[in-house]
């Protein structure tokens, strides 16, 4: 009977050597428009990791407007990294549940940023209304779509993208400025919750005649269309759309991912992905592969959102807040 059972630990123990070790598994929280960006990178470090380590990964994704899914994250979803469009929805973590320590832009480059952008116009097959900058916008005959700047990084940018220019045109006049918004916001036929949704608005519905979304959208969406004959303009002055990422600490402890998640957001800052992200239309820091594409990317001026509104705190307490100048501008156009 002893000898029985010896048999059956030894053979119980042979097969669980045999078996294959679970995957590793990443959830990547990211925001509405980067689904297919990062379907082509994960693969990519998937492969380059087992290499590495020996170890075999699996990544998952979630997607929705970025300050949705830092919510989310906040009420319990256990991702191990986020990849946003806004440092606000990264702060919130730190900010309202401590998830991540204060400094976490300090412990990548670029202030954790791998790559950026900035917002740009697509228009419809040969530019009918001829816009060719943000004052175009504010026409009667223009219609316009992107996302909404209470639940989309996207969005936000869009409008404080807009803000910046009309202030640097009216040498900061208050008064110029916010009746210039209040014309722009006003030819908005449809504020959707993310990028993703403007995008379905504009080239599925063909509802308006202006979506203003991230210059990489707009690129992607006139290559997977060429039939439509979208033109993309990118207006003189615009602002710097930064895409900053993080591991989650409380959640890659829990989950055991924390070298695993690292190691996938370092990968970021690659020649490899740098090609990768470039290929999107999104600009990189990497000096060797920004030259390579260097013609992709039309010349603009571009400031920083610190630059016109002193910091994110405070344009979103001031424009993005209940009641604050978003709600005003449009009751006034109503």
């Amino acid at each position: 009977m002893r000898k029985s059972l010896l048999a059956s630990v030894l053979f119980a123990a042979g097969l669980s050597a045999a078996l294959p070790l679970q995957a590793k598994e990443l959830l990547n929280s990211s925001y509405d428009i980067a689904r297919e960006l990062f379907a082509e990178i994960n693969p990519v470090f998937i492969e380059h990791w087992e290499k590495e380590t020996g170890e075999t990964l699996e990544i998952k994704q979630s997607h929705a407007g970025s300050s949705r899914q830092a919510q989310a994250i906040l009420q319990g979803l256990r991702a191990d990294v986020v990849t946003y469009n806004q440092v606000t929805d990264v702060d919130v973590l730190h900010q309202k549940g401590k998830l991540i320590p204060a400094d976490w832009k300090a412990r990548l480059p670029n202030d954790s940023s791998p790559y950026f952008s900035t917002m740009a116009f697509l228009v419809r097959e040969g530019n009918p209304k001829n816009i060719k900058d943000w004052n175009d916008l504010t026409r009667d005959d223009v219609q316009l779509v992107f996302p909404n700047p209470k639940t989309s990084g996207n969005g936000r940018y869009t409008y404080l993208a807009a803000w910046g220019a009309a202030h640097q045109q009216f040498d900061g006049d208050q008064d110029k400025i916010r009746e210039h918004m209040a014309r722009l916001i006003k030819q908005v036929a449809v504020f959707d919750t993310g990028g993703r949704g403007a995008t379905t608005t504009f080239v599925e519905r063909s509802i308006g005649d202006v979506l203003i979304t991230f210059e990489s959208e707009v690129n992607n969406i006139r290559a997977l269309n060429p039939e439509a004959g979208y033109q993309v303009v990118v207006p003189p002055v615009d602002v710097l759309a930064e895409f900053p990422v993080t591991w989650i600490d409380r959640n890659v402890e829990r989950n055991g991912t924390a070298e695993q998640a690292k190691a996938y957001l370092e990968f970021l800052y690659t020649p490899e992905a740098q090609r990768i992200l470039a290929n999107y239309y999104y600009r990189v820091h990497d000096e060797a592969v920004a030259a390579e594409v260097a013609d992709r990317f039309p010349a603009t001026s571009l400031f920083k959102v610190e630059d016109i509104f002193g910091s994110w705190e405070e344009a979103m307490a001031t424009h993005f807040a209940n009641g604050g100048s978003l709600d005003q501008l449009q009751a006034q156009g109503r």
